[in-house]
């Protein structure tokens, strides 16, 4: 019976953790691939690389609440109006938070985004 030795070496590479929060804006350049780019890149070094797994929820926890705020927000503009508010909260959400993210992943610290509904914990 062989027995092959699975263990992955850790590598610290946070240029890829900033590339991965400062990827959420490719949504603004291209339309999609704010939630594309991100999920390939965690799942691709979620295990080589030391805290993408944390991060990587967090930024996918992120997009997916976008989503799912902008589904409500467009047909609760209807009810009084408040969907713009909705949608004006989410377009600050999604512009603000993967900047002061990608600045705490260059420091080392854990990502901490506001508003976001944890699917993936």
């Amino acid at each position: 019976m062989e027995v092959v030795n699975q263990n992955i070496a850790l590598r610290e590479d946070r240029n890829l953790l900033i590339i991965a929060h400062l990827s959420q804006y490719l949504d603004y350049i291209t339309g999609f691939g704010g939630l594309i780019v991100p999920f390939v890149i965690w799942l691709s070094t979620k295990d080589s690389v030391i805290g993408m797994n944390e991060h990587g929820k967090a930024i996918i926890n992120l997009q997916l609440s976008l989503i799912l705020y902008v589904i409500i927000g467009i047909p609760a503009i209807l009810l009084l109006g408040a969907g713009i508010l909705l949608l004006i909260f989410t377009g600050i959400l999604s512009f603000v938070m993967p900047i002061v993210n990608a600045v705490k992943a260059a420091n080392g610290e854990s990502p901490s985004y506001f508003g976001t509904i944890r699917f993936i914990s």
